[in-house]
């Protein structure tokens, strides 16, 4: 699948795929200094891009791993979504989850994005839902934990 492409900073980098199957492209920062992230604060992290996604593909933006777990820094809306009508800036909102400040600096890889299709479902308002075993048991109801 091509994805078309915008570089809106000179200074942006196109997504990367960090091996031949990887499912997410890595993001860059595309900033002109470093930033700082209080612990327990969200700062908003341009990446310098716009997306043009197929029509029925949307763009979701997931933590990378490694900056998750070893600083703490992850996207703070969880999964950021890409919409195929979408023509802005990518940015990435990333939460500091750790007790000290971190810093993101121009180039560093700050989360990953995962293509992919999505359907739109018709929503059909009901009086009444089909009976299931499960009925309305929900949070750990299947399971003792």
């Amino acid at each position: 699948m091509k994805v078309k492409i915008q570089k809106l900073d000179k200074n942006a980098k196109i997504p990367v795929y960090g091996s031949e199957y990887a499912a997410g492209a890595d993001l860059y920062a595309c900033l002109g200094e470093e930033v700082k992230i209080p612990a327990g604060e969200t700062v908003i992290i341009p990446t310098g891009i716009a997306l043009e996604l197929p029509v029925g593909f949307a763009g979701l933006i997931y933590a990378r791993s490694g900056l998750a777990t070893k600083q703490g820094l992850a996207p703070a809306n969880k999964v950021g979504v890409v919409d195929c009508d979408y023509r802005g800036e990518v940015k990435v909102a990333l939460f500091n989850h750790s007790k000290e400040e971190r810093t993101v600096a121009p180039g560093d890889r700050i989360a990953q994005l995962v293509i992919t299709p999505y359907i739109t479902a018709v929503f059909e308002e009901r009086a009444e839902l089909s009976e299931t075993v499960r009925g309305a048991g929900g949070f750990g109801s299947t399971g003792k934990n």
